[in-house]
């Protein structure tokens, strides 16, 4: 008879706390799709502490080193949040590497070589990079061709154009341009003096700032406005959400242009990293940025993802690549071997959560 009395009480005991406002919170934070991005999350924080520990004499957990990983990233952030928003809305875009390629070029060519004003030139590349995502958002909504295809195309013609712009590469040395290369925002906390008694004060470059506004206004987009629900809904179910009354091929076509926009404004940031154009500038970088939205937490088969996640994702990226470099003794292929385990990882719990989702409902 105890214990058939006991285990009720200890049933209405757990049943009260998952019930209670904490449990309801941790149930929301701990399920579903929120689930991959805290476990980004986790992993990105378990690896920091380590390198922090580990590498501690090269001052791996200081403040300098993660605004460095943040000064060299800035483009990567952006285009990130960018390629998360198509994946979320159900399609892919490969054509982000080649356009990177291109408005550099684009910058160097005629800001260095025909003496175009800088700001001009800035503005220029924004319009092309809009112009640019709405054709491709019209071949993939209206006339209906593969993503995969279409933005294919797109990166071939991106990386052809560089080349005819210019096949030789130009550094930048306008000095508007200069200007806004080597503006820095200095942080007063968490500073260190080197081994040879200088003050190391953090800071990071004007483009980290521009890239940090970008992303939480795309995060704010994408869970606060209407247009960031439908993209969501086009890419969970298409047809169900033209059934709502949703416009499927509107909402496409805006989100390809969106992401042309904050393609170009990568290339602007990228730009500011290293002044200057190349054929071969970027080479990969789109598969980087998919990368970074997968660990992030966003299914390719559109419908989840995150900002916030792909963010941390990026961030995970950096930080393989800090503590191989730390280590010293292993080769670079050792990025891509880390990463690929990783990537991977993720894609299995990616399979696992969806499977739970199809179960559920």
């Amino acid at each position: 008879m105890s214990s058939v009395q006991v285990a009720p009480a200890q049933s209405a005991v757990g049943t009260g706390l998952l019930d209670s406002g904490f449990g309801r919170w941790l149930r929301a934070r701990f399920s579903g799709n929120n689930s991959l991005v805290l476990m980004t999350a986790g992993l990105f924080a378990i690896m920091y502490i380590i390198g922090s520990i580990v590498y501690r004499k090269q001052n791996f957990g200081s403040m300098n080193s993660f605004f460095a990983m943040l000064n060299s990233n800035p483009h990567l952030i952006v285009i990130a949040a960018g390629t998360t928003m198509v994946i979320v809305a159900g399609a892919i875009d490969i054509s982000v590497g080649g356009q990177l390629a291109m408005y550099c070029m684009m910058l160097a060519f005629f800001i260095e070589n025909k003496g175009v004003n800088p700001y001009l030139m800035i503005a220029i590349v924004l319009v092309t990079g809009i112009v640019f995502g709405f054709v491709q958002g019209l071949l993939v909504a209206y006339l209906r061709l593969q993503p995969f295809i279409v933005t294919l195309g797109g990166m071939f013609f991106a990386r052809g154009m560089t080349a005819i712009i210019s096949p030789q590469t130009i550094t930048i040395t306008n000095p508007q341009f200069m200007n806004l290369v080597n503006f820095k925002i200095k942080w007063p906390w968490g500073g260190y003096n080197n081994n040879q008694g200088v003050f190391q004060q953090p800071f990071i470059y004007i483009s980290v700032l521009i890239a940090v506004i970008v992303v939480a206004l795309m995060f704010l987009m994408m869970t606060q406005s209407r247009f960031g629900r439908h993209i969501y809904a086009v890419g969970g179910n298409e047809q169900s959400a033209m059934l709502m009354g949703l416009n499927t091929q509107r909402t496409k076509l805006a989100v390809f242009t969106l992401n042309g926009f904050l393609t170009a404004i990568g290339g602007f940031l990228f730009t500011l990293m290293s002044p200057g154009g190349a054929v071969e500038k970027a080479q990969g970088y789109e598969i980087k940025a998919i990368a970074a939205a997968v660990i992030g937490g966003a299914l390719l088969t559109g419908g989840v993802g995150s900002i916030v996640g792909s963010f941390i994702g990026l961030l995970v990226q950096t930080t393989i690549t800090k503590l191989i470099n730390s280590n010293g003794t292993l080769a670079n292929g050792w990025n891509e071997i880390v990463l690929g385990a990783i990537l991977s990882l993720f894609i299995v719990l990616q399979a696992i959560v969806a499977l739970v989702r199809r179960r559920r409902e």
